[in-house]
């Protein structure tokens, strides 16, 4: 009975812990007038009661007594985080301090507040941009031909090129000032959604000018002589730019770049002045072929002092025109023989005026700062939408084809092997498209996310991976033999390219998701390690107080809603949908934990394991991508056609979070730990389960089926209404497929079957009029068309 009633007690302090921000000599009182009253009412004996009370002194003597705490507690704590604190380079310093923390920052705290959720504000364009979507992308859009661009050309077509400088295409994120077109993350990623659905080659071509390279570094960091005398001809395709970090030894790995700057005196036109000798060797460097204007990362040294400080500078970047002597320019990388261009620089002995570093002598050093707050910003849009246009064109082609291409008299899209894949191309197009939205929304608010985009960066690339892959499963024959009429074999042959650009998949789940999270996101982690670096001990026994209490609140968060299954836990909405917030309540109580728990009993170490900080990103990822979608949700109005995909996004995600947070208890490297945090986190195991198979036939059924709900993966893509279109006569087919349905469904009650060889027989028994022979022959041809394979001559050259 005594222990009935201690539990009891337990649970009550738990959810007053939870529910109630009380101050701790609120809570000294309560506890104390509690252990004061249960022996005096009989509910305890009085041994246990001295036990609570020791129980009681060793935890609140140190929160009063603060010489006791700091000497034997404080102190310690203080002096083993110094030595365990893992050594960190100025390059990694750089990247952890760039851009802001917003909405991963919430579910990071354990608490997040649904209010900052849903009062992001909704996407919009204005009336220009909608103008330009909807005539100027759309007409580059019909100028594309994969085949012509990938198998014959290797390029785009010159016709090509010059629509894209004359329109302003290289020039959306230039302000208008400069003779751009000003345009919103919104709409910049709009854009290359739409042509991305269209040419892989045309997105990167259009995408790079406006991601990470010249024209962004100008106008964050340029001078306004460089802006003035460059940003108007970026904007009009007069120079074309790229940015070349990847060196061909080091990498991307600032600390270990090889390519030098030395400073020097040297003449230049007609006067002597004070610039760099530069030499450099990159590749992997994507417009470089065609480039004027060359955006350079180097290593800065300064042997002689002729600035008048120290030797090594850090990394610099400069502009340098491309018919500059000394640099070598101009061959190219085929990329899994993608047609865009890309390829190898290199420059000897190159003199660069000091005029010419972005920002100027000021900025000398600055240039790994520069490009990993840039990165910041740019990696949350271009490889987005392209990665959501790929799975909207391969929702669009899969459903249809699924549902025109019959095997066995029935549409393969009713047999539920293929169910299973189509509902995951169209589940994780649903949920990349709303991560990809509420990315670009706190883009357009001025925030600079460094983990939201690392986020979306490398789990859309991989959801666009998942997703080609089952395309392609379902197209079977249709989707791998090459040719002018396959709309999938491109796409699928250059996934890893961007699974590779701007920051490696495996380095950014492995290093960059969690580690700089940890470091931004954290509440308290950043100001404790600033307190241990400066030495302030004082600081730092302040912090830690108010960090204990941040991890008993979670603890005690963690315990109550994951042992009420989440029930017990708030959510800004009633209705079917709440459940998923409780959810992602509790979740992100367990997930702060297990950080805290990590962080302290691995400290420095952590950054070594790699395994487990990838498990922690993917619960931090997923939370993140099943937020999304429920912003979306509210965003749209609840519409009741979108509920099946936010059941199945929501359900695979929450699943994958639970999966996520597991892994990680389970591969502890600390024993006795792993079941504290079992309890903690899974009281009652690992409840969570993936979609239902009925609510995979109704998700996969759904991308079969014109109307409202299809439409939701379809917008925002290039859909032509040409039946001699590469993907306008799989959607004509499959509009014709849909009217003969009922006409053949009364002929198989009939026991007859249609073809052309006995149509009049048909006619002539009143079966059938002219008017369903005539549109049964229709569908027919149509489905020919849209299902055929390309052949080629024997002695013709293989497709490359």
């Amino acid at each position: 009975m005594q222990w009935f009633i201690l539990f009891g007690v337990f649970f009550l302090c738990l959810f007053a812990l939870v529910r109630l921000q009380l101050s701790l000599p609120t809570w000294t009182g309560i506890i104390t007038a509690l252990l004061l009253l249960m022996p005096l009412l009989g509910m305890i004996d009085l041994s246990v009661d001295l036990f609570l009370w020791m129980l009681f002194a060793l935890v609140f003597i140190p929160l009063y007594h603060r010489e006791l705490r700091t000497t034997w507690l404080t102190e310690p704590v203080f002096r083993y985080m110094q030595q365990s604190l893992p050594p960190i380079s100025e390059s990694e310093k750089a990247a952890m301090a760039s851009g802001t923390v917003g909405w991963d920052a919430e579910l990071f705290s354990g608490h997040p507040d649904w209010k900052k959720l849903l009062n992001i504000p909704k996407n919009t364009l204005s009336d220009e941009e909608e103008h330009f979507l909807n005539h100027d992308v759309e007409t580059l859009c019909s100028m594309l031909d994969d085949w012509d661009i990938t198998h014959k050309r290797n390029d785009l077509s010159p016709e090509t090129w010059g629509f894209i400088k004359s329109h302003g295409f290289f020039g959306m994120i230039i302000p208008k000032e400069y003779g751009g077109l000003a345009f919103s993350t919104y709409a910049h990623s709009q854009v290359v959604q739409k042509i991305a659905s269209r040419s892989l080659t045309a997105a990167v071509t259009v995408m790079v000018p406006n991601s990470l390279g010249p024209a962004e570094l100008l106008l964050s960091y340029g001078t306004d002589t460089q802006k003035t005398d460059y940003l108007p001809k970026l904007a009009s395709g007069e120079e074309i730019p790229c940015f070349a970090l990847t060196s061909s030894v080091a990498g991307s790995d600032a600390g270990a770049m090889t390519d030098k700057g030395v400073v020097c005196r040297a003449n230049y036109q007609g006067q002597e002045v004070l610039g760099f000798r530069v030499h450099w060797e990159k590749r992997y460097i994507t417009l470089g072929p065609v480039a004027t204007v060359l955006g350079l990362a180097f290593h800065a040294y300064d042997p002689d002092a002729l600035l008048g400080g120290k030797e090594d500078l850090g990394i610099s970047c400069a502009l340098i025109p491309t018919s500059t002597k000394g640099v070598k320019i101009g061959r190219r990388h085929y990329p899994l023989n993608a047609a865009f261009m890309n390829g190898p620089n290199s420059g000897s002995d190159v003199f660069v005026p000091m005029d010419w570093l972005i920002g100027g002598q000021a900025y000398i050093g600055q240039g790994w700062r520069m490009l990993v707050e840039r990165l910041a910003v740019g990696r949350g849009i271009s490889l987005p939408a392209l990665s959501v246009g790929a799975g909207k064109r391969v929702s669009q082609v899969t459903g249809a084809y699924a549902r025109v291409r019959k095997q066995f008299h029935l549409p393969i899209g009713r047999f539920e092997g293929v169910q299973e894949a189509m509902a995951r191309i169209a589940g994780q197009t649903y949920m990349m498209d709303c991560a990809r939205l509420l990315t670009l929304s706190m883009l357009d608010r001025g925030e600079r996310p460094a983990v939201t985009t690392a986020i979306v960066k490398y789990y859309l690339t991989e959801g666009m991976r998942q997703i080609v892959n089952d395309g392609m499963d379902v197209h079977g024959g249709r989707g791998i033999c090459m040719g002018p009429s396959n709309y999938l074999a491109r796409m699928y042959q250059t996934i890893p390219v961007g699974i590779t650009v701007e920051g490696a998949n495996i380095l950014t789940r492995s290093l960059i998701v969690f580690g700089q999270g940890a470091m931004r996101c954290h509440p308290f982690i950043e100001q404790e390690m600033a307190a241990l670096k400066n030495n302030h001990v004082d600081q730092f026994d302040h912090l830690m107080l108010q960090h204990a209490a941040h991890f008993v609140r979670n603890a005690a968060r963690s315990f109550l809603f994951s042992i009420t299954n989440g029930h017990l836990a708030t959510s800004p909405i009633n209705g079917e949908m709440a459940k998923y917030y409780q959810q992602l309540a509790r979740f992100s109580a367990s997930f702060a934990v297990i950080s805290d728990i990590s962080l302290m009993f691995l400290g420095g170490k952590l950054k070594r394991k790699e395994m487990l900080s990838g498990r922690f990103s993917d619960a931090l990822a997923y939370m993140y991508l099943c937020s999304a979608v429920l912003k979306r949700f509210e965003d749209d109005g609840c519409p009741e056609m979108d509920k099946v995909s936010v059941h199945w996004a929501c359900q695979y995600a929450l699943y994958q979070v639970q999966e996520a947070l597991h892994g990680i208890i389970r591969h502890f490297p600390v024993l006795l730990v792993r079941w504290k945090l079992y309890i903690w986190v899974f009281p009652l195991g690992r409840t969570l389960r993936q979609p239902s198979d009925a609510l995979i036939q109704k998700l996969a059924l759904q991308l079969q089926q014109p109307g409202d709900g299809r439409k939701k993966w379809l917008d925002g893509i290039y859909l032509p209404d040409d039946v001699n279109d590469l993907t306008g006569r799989l959607e004509h087919a499959l509009q014709l497929t849909l009217q003969v349905e009922p006409i053949e469904r009364r002929l198989r009650d009939l026991g007859l079957c249609f073809s052309q060889d006995n149509a009049q027989a048909l006619c002539e028994q009143g079966v059938l009029n002219n008017d369903e022979v005539t549109l049964l022959i229709q569908a027919e041809q149509a489905v020919c068309k849209a299902i055929a394979v390309d052949d080629f001559a024997r002695g013709r050259k293989r497709s490359t």
